[in-house]
């Protein structure tokens, strides 16, 4: 199957359009109120920690490699706002979970004319299960983390190795960011958690250039607020494109 990263990306910018669409705007004030909120304390703890996270990666760095503290410098503050920003993301979203399978809903009925197949619960029911959701999402990317730790603590030791290790946690970050958007629309199509994976590898390249959106938006004070609504509007149109079965 044909995967540009270029197409995923244009699918995450289609979500600011989408949120401002009558019969989509209703639903976009709650999560966009949790992330305001969320993203503010973000900000604040970022401000507030990052000299001593600077101070502490850089004292590791070997005398004989100081020459490369002006190339460290940025990838460590780049590496730790995107951690930062990225952790807060998964706790805004578990927050705001409940909300954002009806905006995914609401974003499809504009698109289509249809709404999604999802039978009419509770709302208890519907926040005990995106919270049960979000937790199988968690404990995936906390999986997935594992090695990259490992390999974090390793680039301590070997410095020339932290560039690729920076790499690797943005495409982690980006692939977990697309799983965690995606989860909504295909969710409420009766989608496992297991074969939403499996659809989205389909088109790997493709999904890490919209998680590579959502988390370059993340990084970006202001829109960062806007993050969850427009991302959770753009999977769903993509999902419809790209991944809905005819």
């Amino acid at each position: 199957m044909i995967s540009n990263p270029v197409t995923g990306a244009t699918y995450f910018l289609s979500g600011l359009k989408l949120i401002s669409e009558k019969g989509i705007r209703a639903y976009v004030v709650i999560p966009l109120v949790i992330n305001v909120l969320i993203f503010s304390i973000a900000l604040w703890f970022a401000i507030g920690q990052f000299e001593i996270f600077i101070t502490w990666a850089l004292s590791d760095l070997p005398s004989w490699l100081s020459w490369l503290e002006w190339i460290m410098w940025p990838l460590f503050a780049l590496t730790f706002y995107g951690l930062v920003f990225f952790s807060f993301t998964i706790i805004a979203n578990i927050i705001a979970s409940p909300f954002s399978g009806p905006l995914a809903d609401a974003v499809e009925k504009h698109l289509t004319g249809n709404k999604s197949p999802v039978t009419s619960k509770s709302f208890a029911d519907e926040v005990k299960e995106a919270i049960g959701n979000e937790l199988i999402k968690l404990k995936h990317s906390l999986f997935l983390m594992m090695p990259l730790a490992f390999l974090s603590l390793i680039s301590f030791a070997f410095p020339l190795i932290s560039p690729a290790v920076a790499m690797l946690w943005f495409m982690y970050a980006a692939w977990i960011l697309t799983i965690e958007y995606a989860d909504f629309p295909m969710a409420n199509h009766g989608m496992a958690f297991r074969h939403i994976r499996e659809k989205l590898a389909e088109k790997r390249l493709m999904s890490l250039g919209f998680g590579t959106m959502v988390m370059a938006a993340t990084m970006i004070p202001i829109i960062n607020f806007l993050v969850m609504p427009v991302s959770v509007a753009g999977a769903t149109k993509m999902y419809l494109n790209e991944f809905k079965q005819r």
